[in-house]
């Protein structure tokens, strides 16, 4: 049985990332359906930004060496000759003497260096006049302040979000190129189950994994493909599993993994060649955890296969905590697909029995003292409870050697989803 970071270090070693892949993996979309993609390319601009020099107020546009020595006893006053309205360009060069209406973004007309806010000038017919001297460049946005032509602008390995996708309308790229997203098929097994909505029969339960599964899937950026329920039968297994693998990049399965007379993945899987690379690891919930590699007909990365478990909290737990990692970095990420760790003060005390590495869920909070805290979710801590589940945004993690934390203690917290304030 593999520990639960032999089994990350397994995994994350066996991903090899669509960065890999070449030109095969990209492909070209336009910004507004680029949200959440990765990019396949660096980006550079062929563009200074700022465009041009141009105004950060709505004012004057001066020449600060014409209001040297320009004071409230000694006020100077110069003719305004032209008004730069924004979206167009300045009509003519200003002289000595001269300054010009400007708005906020307006291009600063040739010859002028500086601008003065409205609320310090007074204007009387086409004369303004100043009671302070401007330094040079004052509230002026020169060419090229924030980013110069020719230089790296967002890296290959970025996936690209609300801010990034103006930045790059603002470099005047329409289109990116951006990885293929990563394909996973997802399914069921067990005869006890039954799909959402279906009327119970004694000894059924709902088939609640494949939508936890393909929602978490989604999230990651991928494309889930949720196959059905798969019965208890090693030929309907049999077709499963290799449809899967023959149109996925990975496919994750829940239940079928243990010891049972019905659990048959894994004596499929290495009856379609499939090579077992983990066959259970030592955490609590999800010790049964199959994962496989087949080798792909048309590429040269190999498929990877998933088994979780099939209790419903020992599912998700096991997709967070090895799943969720591989998944990021096949999709081409550069970094940041580990597993978010942070330290929080428990708000209970929490007990494991020490044979395992043990996850507990609840909700994660960051206090108005900027500290997290952990709140142990209520009811029964089981496997099979999928109801106090519920808003988990983050896991405690009991190692072997410390398995109980007393209130107030730190605890080691896998973050799970976006941290609450208190």
């Amino acid at each position: 049985m593999l520990s639960v970071q032999e089994a990350e270090a397994k995994i994350l070693q066996m991903v090899q990332s669509l960065a890999e892949e070449g030109a095969q993996a990209h492909e070209t979309v336009s910004l507004s359906a680029a949200q959440g993609r990765i990019l396949a390319e660096d980006i550079v601009s062929g563009q200074d930004f700022p465009y041009w020099d141009h105004s950060a107020m709505d004012g004057y546009a001066v020449r600060a060496e014409d209001l040297q020595g320009c004071t409230t006893a000694q006020p100077i006053s110069l003719q305004v000759v032209m008004e730069i309205p924004a979206g167009r360009a300045p009509t003519q060069a200003l002289q000595t003497g001269q300054a010009a209406r400007i708005f906020t973004g307006s291009m600063m007309p040739e010859g002028t260096n500086a601008v003065i806010m409205q609320e310090q000038a007074e204007r009387i017919g086409d004369r303004v006049t100043f009671s302070t001297c401007p330094e040079a460049q004052a509230w002026v946005r020169q060419k090229g302040d924030y980013y110069r032509a020719g230089q790296p602008l967002l890296k290959r390995g970025t996936c690209l979000q609300g801010v990034d996708l103006a930045i790059l309308a603002s470099a005047q790229c329409a289109v990116v190129s951006v990885y293929r997203p990563v394909r996973v098929s997802v399914f069921s097994t067990g005869n006890e189950l039954v799909p959402p909505g279906q009327p119970l029969q004694p000894g059924q339960i709902t088939d609640s994994n494949q939508l936890t599964l393909t929602a978490l899937v989604q999230q990651t950026g991928a494309i889930a493909q949720p196959l059905g329920i798969v019965p208890d039968d090693r030929s309907s297994l049999k077709r499963a599993i290799a449809s899967a693998i023959a149109e996925a990049d990975v496919v994750i399965s829940s239940g079928g993994v243990s010891v049972g007379d019905y659990d048959y993945v894994e004596e499929v899987l290495t009856e379609l060649g499939g090579t077992l690379h983990i066959q259970s690891v030592a955490v609590k919930p999800g010790k049964p955890l199959t994962v496989a590699t087949f080798d792909h007909p048309k590429r040269d990365r190999p498929v990877l296969y998933f088994g979780l478990p099939g209790n419903p909290v020992s599912a998700p737990v096991g997709f967070w905590r090895f799943v969720q990692p591989a998944l990021r970095k096949l999709s081409g990420l550069s970094q940041g697909w580990e597993a978010v760790f942070v330290r929080a003060k428990t708000l209970q005390d929490l007990r494991a029995d020490g044979k395992r590495e043990t996850y507990l869920w609840g909700q994660l909070f960051l206090n108005a003292e900027g500290i997290h805290e952990f709140e142990l979710a209520g009811g029964i801590h089981s496997s099979g409870n999928l109801i106090n589940l519920a808003q988990t945004n983050g896991l405690a993690v009991l190692q072997c050697d410390r398995p109980s934390v007393e209130v107030g203690d730190w605890v080691l917290v896998m973050q799970v989803g976006a941290v609450r304030l208190r």
